[in-house]
């Protein structure tokens, strides 16, 4: 189990990281999205801070899936940006909803497999 939870985190992290990377430094030009892919990703655009603060989060977490340090942290900063990235595929471009899907089950995994550090916040 815990080779299988290393795996899972560390392919979360890489993914969060080369996500974040190349938006951040401008790597990789994005293919230019169509239909209403577009006027969603131009709203993104419009509102100046909201993808850098998101890519920002995906760089934290990145690192801290790789490291193994601050997982139980990372799995919550996490939680809502995965996912709006489900359903953004899930409603607006379906071509990404497989990778949604991993993330989806990928942090409730991890999540799970640090159960016990989520204890103290449901106690009274």
């Amino acid at each position: 189990m815990k080779t299988a939870l290393i795996s899972v985190r560390s392919l979360m992290g890489l993914l969060f990281l080369f996500s974040s990377t190349t938006y951040l430094f401008k790597l990789i030009t994005p293919p230019e999205p169509t239909g209403v892919m577009k006027v969603f990703s131009d709203g993104l655009q419009a509102s100046i801070y909201l993808l850098p603060t998101v890519k920002v989060i995906e760089l934290i977490c990145g690192l801290a899936f790789l490291t193994g340090r601050f997982v139980s942290l990372a799995t919550i900063l996490i939680s809502p940006i995965i996912v709006n990235i489900l359903l953004i595929h899930a409603f607006l471009g379906p071509e990404g909803l497989p990778i949604a899907i991993f993330l989806v089950l990928a942090n409730l995994f991890v999540a799970y497999n640090y159960k016990e550090n989520y204890k103290p916040l449901f106690k009274m």
